[in-house]
């Protein structure tokens, strides 16, 4: 999997002012592979649609991937008569490596791609991009398996498609209702951060993104959507399905192992609210509840059995010891990754040194329990024993929760935003394992809040960056002397992006065509 060794902080989402002059608001990515047949059907159609019915200014970029055929002398002529249409070409096949190309070349603050066939109804775009242009979501995806979708297709394709995304949600626990639908939107922002951790370059390009921004924390809008399965598919299913499961196994492995860098997706501290601190209100603490109670489940089971195998061979004693360390390993694992919410590695093996403490005071409770039933029955039954254990464990399981949540993951506020200092090079905004630190204020010393400098994202030249940069509050000044009022002026139109000079333009005898 790609790393990125500079992990950054995302902007916080802001609406995209409603005068946006100079360069598309949306960007229209139309991936083609050998489709000489409906791609100039398809662009004219989506070129009127997005004419009619979208306020603002758009590109339509035609992205082909190696084809044999007419296709490119279609995308070129298209591009030649169309002004918002764009072709580029590509020398390699891969439906993401197209998206991943264009998309991180796009000044559009707003970026989507479609399939050329057009199974989905147009009329779905504009709800599917609003949420990112709000800056309500970072992501927006078509589903043709939520509740409101009206989908036409065969038995065979409705039966994989559901089942691959059971599949993910049972391996990767994905939430998203549908992966593999071709209608997506992206804010550029995000993908600026986001594209480089993708590593497929096909089909599974858009469930390794989708997941990936899901276990970062943004937010993704699912729009259901109208579908009608094309019949003239050339897409190949059982070595799509193959390559699929090939990724999931990839992806899955990395998101165990703590080989991503998910921490450089985060939000700057106060865009989520659930970082604002309520009084008397203690953050998380249902949740870790409920996911300290299920682990403690679990392990108490293996816990019994293991006292039961290890007291076959072994005095009561020992085999408590050794079946407490084996449990409380694991137990602490469970909790640092499904209560706490802990990723990555760092700060694992302190975590299991702090558990070990917790155990030894847990083995102190149960080995002290057994010695007391012990001095009061010389030869109790084990039937006795275990239940001697269960109420000690019990005892101890609550002050297992609260040395866990006290002192081994403690929600240290500020303190935790200090663990990031190294990886970023700067002022701390987010813990990388979980929520509750605070962006300083800025002054004179500490930097305000903002993308690193060495950030790719840059705002389009003459225009301003409502959409890429949090903007913060000026250090503190002196006063200064009030100057006189001068006359108000507008400041003079941003001009527009040169894009390559196009040839003359033919006449256009389609009367499908829109001007």
């Amino acid at each position: 999997m790609r790393t990125d060794p500079h992990p950054g902080t995302l902007p916080a989402r802001e609406h995209l002012p409603a005068a946006w002059a100079g360069t598309p608001v949306l960007d229209v990515v139309v991936p083609v592979f050998n489709e000489e047949k409906d791609l100039r059907p398809c662009v004219r159609r989506l070129h009127e649609h997005l004419t009619r019915t979208f306020p603002y200014a758009f590109r339509i970029t035609i992205a082909d991937n190696a084809s044999t055929d007419g296709t490119p002398l279609v995308a070129a002529d298209l591009a030649r008569r169309i002004e918002e249409v764009r072709s580029v070409r590509l020398e390699r096949k891969g439906r993401g490596r197209a998206l991943r190309t264009v998309w991180s070349a796009s000044d559009a603050p707003v970026l989507a791609y479609m399939d050329v066939d057009l199974s989905t109804d147009l009329n779905a775009l504009l709800p599917l991009v609003a949420p990112l242009i709000s800056g309500h979501s970072d992501l927006a995806v078509g589903s043709r398996l939520s509740r409101g979708s009206r989908v036409v297709r065969g038995a065979r394709r409705e039966f994989i498609s559901r089942g691959y995304n059971l599949i993910l949600r049972g391996s990767l626990q994905a939430r998203f209702s549908d992966a593999q639908c071709g209608f997506k939107a992206i804010r550029r922002d995000v993908a600026q951060v986001l594209l480089p951790l993708v590593e497929d370059g096909g089909w599974f390009f858009d469930t390794e993104l989708l997941v990936l921004a899901e276990r970062a924390g943004l937010r993704i809008h699912e729009v259901p959507v109208d579908w009608v399965d094309d019949p003239d598919s050339t897409v190949h299913i059982v070595r799509t399905a193959m390559e699929d499961l090939k990724g999931v196994w990839r992806v899955g492995r990395a998101l165990a192992t703590g080989a991503l860098p998910l921490d450089r997706l985060a939000r700057p501290f106060g865009d989520d609210p659930r970082d604002r601190d309520l009084a008397d209100v203690p953050r998380g603490l249902a949740r870790q509840l409920v996911g300290f109670c299920a682990v403690g489940a679990v392990s108490t089971v293996c816990y019994l059995l293991l006292y039961s195998a290890f007291r076959a061979v072994t005095g009561p004693q020992t085999a408590n010891g050794l079946a407490l360390l084996v449990s409380a390993v694991a137990n602490t694992a469970a909790n640092r990754r499904l209560t706490f919410r802990v990723r990555g590695r760092g700060g694992m093996v302190r975590h299991q040194a702090q558990g070990l403490v917790v155990l030894a005071i847990g083995l102190t409770l149960t080995s002290g329990s057994l010695a007391a039933l012990n001095m009061a029955s010389s030869d109790p039954a084990h039937s006795t024993e275990l239940a001697v254990l269960v109420a000690a464990n019990l005892a101890a399981t609550v002050l297992r929760f609260l040395l866990f949540r006290a002192w081994v993951f403690p929600d240290r506020g500020p303190a935790r935003a200090a663990d990031t200092v190294s990886r970023t090079g700067g002022t701390p905004w987010r813990a990388t394992s979980g929520r509750g630190a605070t962006a300083p204020a800025p002054g004179p010393s500490t930097p305000a809040p903002g993308p690193s400098p060495a950030s790719p994202i840059t705002p389009p030249p003459g225009q301003a960056a409502s959409w890429t940069t949090s903007e913060a509050d000026p250090a503190p000044r002196a006063p200064r002397t009030p100057e006189p009022e001068k006359p108000v002026t507008p400041p003079p139109a941003p001009a527009r992006p040169q894009f390559p000079a196009r040839p003359a333009r033919q006449p256009d005898h389609d009367p499908r065509t829109t001007r």
